[in-house]
């Protein structure tokens, strides 16, 4: 971890204090307060951004509500690369790969909370799999003797291409798909249910010539344009019908066979 710059005013700037960070964000490890307690502030498996670490406790901002508070150090996991998790157990990778975010696929490569430097690779598929990462003395790393990688981040985009011999192919990272915050500012507008209303009192200009109306009055006009086109629509065709005599509706069509002119018939197509 690289050491924060201080400001001149002795405090920690935030904003180079995020920069220096090599880590992604934290992941919520557990509930925080536990149920039983009360509603949690914070659930498992949602992603944090560290603003500041005090001893055994963390100020954090959820990225899915924007939720500012703090939270035990033991409640959150460091995570590298988008799937790179730290101190993480095993029983604890099958929960966070269980949850609805994750699909077929999604994966997390965990480092032992007991040996730094040892790494395991979950994998979600019809069941959860696990496979020991080996180090070799040059620190190359490999599941499969046959096959070593440089560094994780290979590792990782090699089986991301082809499953070659583990469950499957990794597709994303655990939780990568899970929610971010809402803007409020893009959600559509809530739909208002207008009380009923008898058209029989509805006089026909208010129902095709809202444009003589206000501005006011047309923004709250009880006909929508696409209602308003069907009901002229309909209405002419009602005109029509009255229109014309009864004679007219009684007449039979009559149907007229022609015979086809024997010289289209030598015409080919192009083939």
């Amino acid at each position: 971890m690289g050491n924060a710059i201080k400001s001149q005013k002795g405090q920690p700037d935030e904003s180079q204090t995020e920069a220096l960070k090599d880590y992604d964000n934290l992941i919520v490890l557990a509930d925080y307060p536990c149920r039983d307690i009360s509603e949690p502030i914070f659930k498992m498996g949602e992603r944090l951004r560290g603003l500041s670490e005090d001893g055994c406790w963390w100020r954090v901002r959820s990225f899915q509500t924007g939720t500012e508070n703090y939270i035990p150090n033991n409640h959150v996991a460091k995570v590298y690369h988008g799937w790179l998790f730290e101190g993480v157990a095993r029983l604890k990778a099958e929960e966070l790969l269980r949850l609805p975010g994750n699909a077929v696929g999604s994966f997390l490569i965990r480092e032992s909370p007991s040996q730094r430097g040892m790494y395991s690779l979950s994998v979600r598929h019809r069941a959860i799999k696990h496979y020991k990462i080996f180090r070799m003395a040059n620190s190359w790393y490999y599941i499969s003797p046959r096959l070593t990688f440089q560094c994780l981040e290979d590792m990782v985009n090699h089986y991301s291409e082809s499953s070659d011999g583990i469950c499957c192919v990794l597709t994303s990272p655990c939780l990568s798909l899970s929610t971010p915050a809402t803007n409020l500012t893009t959600q559509a507008p809530p739909v208002v249910m207008r009380r009923n209303f008898d058209w029989k009192k509805v006089e026909r200009s208010q129902l095709l010539n809202p444009s003589e109306q206000s501005e006011t009055d047309s923004r709250q006009n009880m006909v929508s344009f696409g209602v308003r086109n069907s009901i002229a629509a309909y209405l002419s065709v009602s005109d029509i019908e009255q229109q014309r005599p009864k004679s007219h509706r009684n007449k039979k069509s009559k149907s007229v066979y022609v015979m086809p002119d024997s010289s289209s018939m030598d015409i080919q197509e192009d083939n």
